[in-house]
């Protein structure tokens, strides 16, 4: 096609970026802690730590718990998590910018703090799977903020990274964004704040799908 475009491969996280589950993912980070009588994280700390594998997140929501007793906290965290993981829906006029974006011809990704199993039952269950030509979950190499899921899907789809763009809606996002050398944008309807985003001067700051669904088909 002849469309002039700045990238080439724009890879999304998925939760709080593409699906509304930052409340229940930070619920279910608290309830596990509740369970284990730990300290229970308020909202921010247990959004804070949203995008992140599951080890360092539960290492950062509950530092003086022995490393021994992770497989429960993680138990508990994953018992209340997928009791409402069936509800947990898109953003609106995610599924119609997906495919806008498929159609154009741009290739789509994903980099998530998800394992790969919890991003193979999330893809069926929204019927999104044909969307992406690759992703790379946290249980697969080195998780957020550390450059490989990045490296690893541009090296997969064979592009630069000045030809690639991260969208997500956390600080980790865009630091795995700036240290992979990659361009990114930021979501501040998810997990993380506009001013902690803000931080680490993304190309744009979006509050909703239709924004950043408006600033790709102007700018990507």
């Amino acid at each position: 096609m002849s469309e002039r475009r700045r990238f080439r491969l724009l890879v999304f996280d998925w939760d709080g970026t593409l699906v509304d589950s930052t409340a229940i993912i930070a619920g279910a980070i608290q309830r596990a802690c509740m369970d284990l009588g730990l300290p229970v994280p308020d909202d921010e700390a247990a959004r804070f730590v949203i995008g992140l594998g599951l080890a360092d997140a539960l290492r950062h929501v509950a530092p003086s718990l022995p490393a021994a007793d992770y497989p429960q906290l993680s138990e508990r965290y994953r018992h209340h998590y997928l009791a409402r993981d069936p509800e947990i829906p898109l953003f609106a006029g995610a599924r119609e910018m997906l495919a806008e974006l498929d159609a154009r011809g741009f290739l789509l990704g994903i980099a998530t703090g998800k394992s790969r199993v919890g991003l193979t039952r999330a893809l069926t269950q929204q019927g999104l799977a044909h969307r992406f030509v690759a992703s790379r979950c946290a249980d697969e190499g080195f998780p957020k903020p550390h450059p490989d899921m990045l490296l690893s899907l541009m090296d997969r789809c064979g592009v630069e990274p000045g030809e690639t763009l991260m969208i997500g809606d956390t600080t980790h996002d865009l630091e795995l964004a700036r240290n992979a050398r990659a361009s990114a944008v930021a979501v501040t309807y998810g997990a993380h704040g506009a001013a902690g985003l803000a931080g680490f001067s993304p190309l744009a700051t979006v509050s909703s799908v239709g924004e950043l669904h408006a600033w790709l088909t102007a700018n990507a």
